[in-house]
């Protein structure tokens, strides 16, 4: 007897009718060779459900819709609903707006069927990938500065995602707890990954040209999207910003120490800059990436990718400041503290995907050996690494 693999495809929708008849006819025909649904989650103010219903009618597969009163949790709560009403455990959650291509539906299947992944994304970034969809090149730039903070708060979690931020992935339900989802906003596969340890694999997607609709993204999104990311990610970030709050505090006791002993200023900023980026580096090791030096590279080489960023950061930063007072005219400490925002995101983003990036590995499969330094510095670095504590992720 010949058995046919069951899926639904779960679609989201906001006002967005006209793409209907359309997305069916192409998944149906995508689909052909399956047992498959198509469930829509309406948050629509105009007719979409009404239309859906109509298409269903007709369809050669069925094709239901909920449509909510009340968006709780925006897209991704639309998707949380769809994944408790899908009539299957392996679902597809795809956009409305024709931007995901039904076509791809099949080869996410066949990805899945390989049995090493709970979850197939689509991605734009992977090999094979296209962004042209995104229209803009401020809405690739936001797409991408958006990709790489999140997988640098995510290192561990999303080190096989390149693209965390898709809407169109396949997830096997049954490795799903869906009481411990809690999105908010329309990411909803990031809440995905950040929750569980679900395997994850991808397929390139080119992403189409929106037909219908206009961009559920906004700045209210955005917003939403930067508050439950620090939610999801809080604890190695914070504790990454609070480390460069005593190292400031740290640089100016320093500074004030060394000159009242009359020493120059100038060799007081150098020292006590020198000094902090080493105690931060220590307390960065201990405190904030404890989890990942496990598989990183070994400690002489991440102490040496960080020491030569921090210097090369503060050598720019300083200039860059100068070049906002005198070219936009604001207060040199308005200009201090924009500098030190920006600072800081890139050197979070710098450690997290460079200095504690897993390590390459040789052909055997075994991880680069580790140098063996043995100078005073590394040795006390050494020591202190040793009873380094191991937060985890979440």
């Amino acid at each position: 007897m010949l058995v046919t693999t069951a899926v639904t495809v779960i679609v989201p929708t906001f006002n967005e009718r006209e793409n209907v008849a359309e997305l069916v006819a192409r998944t149906t025909s995508a689909l052909a060779a399956f047992d498959a649904e198509i469930l829509f989650v309406d948050d629509s103010s105009d007719d979409t459900a009404a239309e859906v219903e109509r298409v269903a009618a007709d369809a050669e597969i069925p094709v239901r819709v909920i449509h909510r009163a009340d968006n709780t949790g925006g897209l991704g709560g639309a998707v949380v609903v769809g994944l408790r009403a899908a009539a299957s455990d392996l679902c597809i959650v795809m956009d409305g707006d024709l931007q995901h291509p039904p076509e791809l539906l099949a080869g996410l299947l066949a990805r899945h069927a390989q049995g090493d992944a709970d979850v197939v994304a689509a991605s734009r970034y992977v090999g094979g990938g296209d962004t042209s969809g995104l229209g803009t090149a401020v809405r690739f730039g936001v797409s991408r500065a958006a990709t790489w903070l999140t997988r640098a708060m995510f290192p561990i979690r999303l080190a096989r995602s390149t693209d965390p931020m898709t809407g169109f992935f396949l997830v096997d339900r049954s490795r799903l707890d869906l009481d411990a989802l809690k999105p908010q906003g329309f990411k909803i596969l990031l809440e995905i990954l950040a929750r569980t340890d679900l395997r994850i694999a991808e397929v390139p997607m080119e992403f189409a040209e929106r037909r219908h609709g206009t961009s559920k993204a906004s700045f209210r999104q955005g917003a939403t999207f930067v508050a439950h990311l620090t939610r999801l990610r809080f604890g190695k970030m914070s504790l990454f910003a609070l480390i460069g709050v005593i190292g400031a505090a740290a640089n100016l006791g320093i500074m004030w120490a060394l000159t009242a002993l009359g020493v120059p200023y100038i060799w007081a900023a150098i020292i006590g800059a020198e000094v902090t980026i080493i105690g931060n580096f220590i307390l960065q090791e201990k405190f904030v990436f404890a989890d990942m030096r496990t598989d990183a590279r070994g400690l002489g080489r991440r102490f040496a990718a960080s020491f030569t960023f921090n210097n090369v950061e503060a050598a720019l930063r300083i200039p860059v400041m100068a070049l906002m007072v005198e070219t936009w005219h604001i207060s040199s400490v308005l200009a201090t503290g924009l500098s030190l925002i920006v600072a800081f995101f890139a050197r979070f983003l710098f450690h997290s995907l460079v200095v504690y990036a897993p390590a390459r590995r040789d052909r055997k499969g075994a991880p680069e050996a580790e140098p063996k330094p043995d100078t005073a510095t590394l040795r006390v670095i050494r020591a202190i690494d040793a009873e380094a504590m191991k937060p985890g992720e979440l």
